[in-house]
């Protein structure tokens, strides 16, 4: 960054009793008051630069000896500003840089301290600095636009502003190799140490990231304009401003449990920016990634974003939905924070799927298919997150859960999960439910180390253990080269016996009952036949005895 040095006198000026002076032999005869600050300062010195402050002595009739008093309390930068123009005023030394230049020339223009006042004034001296040092430097812009807008009230900012960003954005916009000055890049695993033949493409987000939100907003803006630079570098760009302007999903479980951080002031705040950053998105797919657009959402819901924006953020959500994990799908709610909103990511997945109903080339399909599998899985890890809720009733859970086509489900070991933590989770469930919920469930689709675990699940309803027997005796092949058993699948009659001990066992408790596996049948026996259960444990005893005489009589056969 680049400074000018102006003045060789040394500073004299110093603080007595929260009064501002300078040390002189010559009485003082002017009194002016900034703000809270009283200066005793001289006439002569002030009158020879300062325009305003010569039209305000005139007007003023002072027979007396007595210093003239004059208030300059809506100066532009205050005390700080006023005092480097005194001190020019003075010929004290001053070091002007991009920090304090705009409060320089502010108040310099204020106490109009032009060449027609005085040849070789502030003013000239400024506008030369701002011309061969700010705008050729990258900092220096970017410092210079910062600090503009800390002051307020002041019209004729834009002969500033608008150099700044043309400078600004003629940097960005030539090649990486060509970058030549400092810039701020604090990407995990970058050195710039490292011999680098040119700087990161994203070399300039994080600078810019540091301005007002109209001035970063105009600055995308025409950069988007020129089409020079890929969808996916704004995208960064908007991706390092949300970081550093909007809170993160973990600042927001924090705020949300504690209502007193939820000011009016910052939620508007970030409200804007919200709104401003998906705005500027491009409509490129893949400008921002999916967890990104997950996020937004996050934070749309937190801060009470439009509906309009919170439907675009849906649109763009569920044409990435491939990209997120479980956890970015758990969005608080904005009525109530601790609860995630179940709604929103439905609507997400509908979107998600609407993708499906177009026309696509084959080797397209192939990859939605694969997409569509990852969601899939996806979509039950966050099945078993929310299936905890007390407050998500049976007939939503069961919605959500057929809301994935049967296609994205390779395996249900994931829809088996989830069915089973809500079935701990509300022990209340009746009979009918639990078997609506289990329902879902194909047997066929749950891996050897599903099935065993929900074979030995008591929260399951005894006619769905019937079928995972069955699947089991199925896919595991009993038989023999001498005895062939034949396995059949319980037919109606069974299912009434299951029906009717399921209810005997809901009774007793998940722990009071008893499961038998049902034995292999010999090529002999009826191929309809009625599970064991709990209340038959004489016939059980009677059917294994026949069994038994009737493979040894096959056997001596």
């Amino acid at each position: 960054m680049k400074y000018m040095k102006l003045g060789i006198k040394p500073d004299t000026f110093y603080t007595e009793e929260a009064i501002r002076s300078v040390l002189s032999d010559v009485p003082t005869d002017l009194i002016i008051h900034v703000n809270n600050t009283k200066y005793l300062l001289h006439k002569f010195p002030l009158l020879l630069k300062c325009g305003l402050i010569q039209h305000l002595c005139t007007n003023i009739d002072n027979e007396t000896d007595q210093p003239i008093p004059i208030a300059l309390h809506d100066i532009p930068g205050g005390e700080e500003a006023f005092e480097l123009c005194a001190k020019f005023c003075y010929g004290i030394g001053i070091n002007l840089s991009a920090h304090n230049f705009v409060a320089a020339i502010s108040a310099a223009k204020f106490l109009r301290m032009t060449e027609s006042v005085a040849k070789g004034n502030f003013i000239a001296k400024l506008e030369l600095f701002f011309e061969s040092c700010i705008l050729q430097g990258w900092k220096d812009s970017i410092a210079t636009l910062q600090s503009i807008w800390k002051l307020s009230g002041w019209s004729d900012d834009h002969r500033i502003v608008q150099p700044c960003l043309d400078s600004v954005i003629r940097k960005i916009l030539i090649h990486p190799s060509q970058v030549i000055w400092s810039y701020t890049y604090t990407r995990p695993g970058y050195t710039k140490k490292k011999q680098r033949k040119a700087a990161p493409k994203d070399w300039w987000t994080e600078d810019v990231s540091d301005l007002d939100l109209d001035l970063f907003r105009s600055i995308i803006s025409t950069i988007r304009s020129t089409k020079k630079l890929p969808a996916a570098l704004i995208g960064e760009a908007l991706h390092v401003y949300a970081c550093k302007h909007l809170p993160s999903p973990l600042e927001i479980q924090g705020q949300a449990q504690c209502s007193s951080a939820r000011t009016d002031d910052t939620l508007n705040k970030h409200r804007k920016v919200l709104e401003a950053i998906v705005s500027m998105i491009p409509s490129a797919p893949g400008s921002v990634s999916g967890r990104f657009l997950f996020r937004l959402l996050k934070i749309a819901n937190y801060v009470g974003a439009s509906s309009s924006v919170k439907a675009e953020l849906v649109r763009r959500s569920g044409r990435q939905m491939d990209e997120v994990t479980a956890y970015d799908l758990i969005i608080p709610s904005t009525s109530n924070p601790q609860s995630p909103d179940i709604s929103i990511v439905h609507a997400i997945l509908d979107n998600f799927l609407l993708q499906f109903r177009r026309p696509m080339p084959p080797e397209e399909t192939e990859r939605m298919i694969m997409s569509m599998t990852k969601v899939g899985r996806t979509y039950d890890s966050y099945l078993q997150i929310i299936a905890s809720e007390s407050s998500l009733p049976v007939s939503k859970f069961i919605e959500l859960a057929e809301s994935v086509p049967e296609m994205a489900r390779e395996e249900h070991d994931g829809l088996y999960q989830a069915i089973d933590t809500y079935l701990k989770g509300h022990p209340e469930l009746s009979k009918t439910e639990k078997k609506r919920l289990c329902r879902m469930i194909d047997c066929q689709k749950l891996s050897l180390e599903a099935r065993s675990n929900a074979i030995a699940n008591d929260h399951l309803p005894l006619r769905t253990i019937v079928q995972l027997l069955f699947v089991e005796q199925e896919k595991s092949g009993v038989g023999s080269s001498k005895v062939a058993h034949v396995i059949t699948p319980p037919n109606e009659v069974s299912y009434a016996t299951v029906d009717r001990d399921d209810t005997r066992r809901s009774r007793r408790g998940p722990e009071g009952g008893h499961r038998y596996k049902e034995p292999a049948l010999g090529p002999g026996a009826e191929k309809t036949r009625m599970v064991p259960s709990p209340s038959e444990p004489k016939m059980a005893k009677e059917r294994k005895k026949k069994d038994q005489e009737f493979g040894a009589k096959y056997k001596r056969k």
